[in-house]
């Protein structure tokens, strides 16, 4: 219904923010994570949102990045996870690390979220894993590793063909994707290395 919210930043609670837009504040629930990175006070934002309506009530949980939503709203298909858990799950877990959780079969790393127990973690493991595809997971981390201040042309030549390369040649090797991005992704400068020392780079580390 409501996709996102533009306004001012108005007011900062314990667990939501309330945004400002033509003269109507929204109250948002969101993560600690969130609250720990907003702007100024008075500063103008964009927070996705997911409205949850029930018997008693309707609230919005706010979010700062369409992925971050959509990561959300697989989560509280999960039986046993409402948005509240969800959003713990997000404020502990960035949405790449809950993708690499679930196809690291990495339950630990849920359970790490308040609020979160070992049985529905494991929950979240395997009524996710399909949902989940491990190239789309490649592709969006390969898609962010290419953003920031290099010429565009440059970084699409660089990272995200060699990273993709490698990727693909760890997976040909029998390591899941899961281990292959995130070996890739602690190798320093790996967009001026070829695929081939990039690999070597991180054969090592696997």
């Amino acid at each position: 219904m409501i996709r996102y919210i533009k306004g001012t930043l108005e007011m900062i609670e314990e667990d939501a923010v309330v945004l400002d837009n033509h003269g109507i504040g929204y109250r948002i629930l969101v993560s600690p994570a969130m609250l720990d990175s907003l702007p100024d006070m008075g500063s103008e934002m964009r927070i996705y949102t997911y409205l949850n309506v029930r018997e008693d009530a309707m609230q919005l949980f706010g979010f700062g990045s369409m992925d971050e939503l959509e990561i959300f709203k697989m989560l509280i298909t999960v039986s046993g996870i409402g948005p509240k858990a969800g959003l713990s799950i997000l404020g502990t877990l960035s949405a790449d690390d809950i993708r690499f959780a679930v196809l690291a079969d990495d339950a630990a790393a849920i359970a790490k979220a308040p609020g979160v127990g070992a049985k529905t973690a494991k929950k979240v493991i395997v009524e996710l894993k399909d949902k989940i595809a491990a190239k789309e997971t490649v592709d969006a981390v390969l898609e962010k590793a290419v953003t920031g201040t290099v010429d565009k042309e440059r970084k699409q030549q660089g990272v995200s063909k060699s990273s993709a390369e490698a990727v693909e040649a760890l997976s040909a090797l029998g390591y899941s994707a899961a281990e292959a991005l995130k070996a890739v992704k602690q190798i320093e400068n790996a967009e001026a290395l070829t695929t081939e020392e990039l690999l070597k780079q991180v054969l090592k580390l696997m």
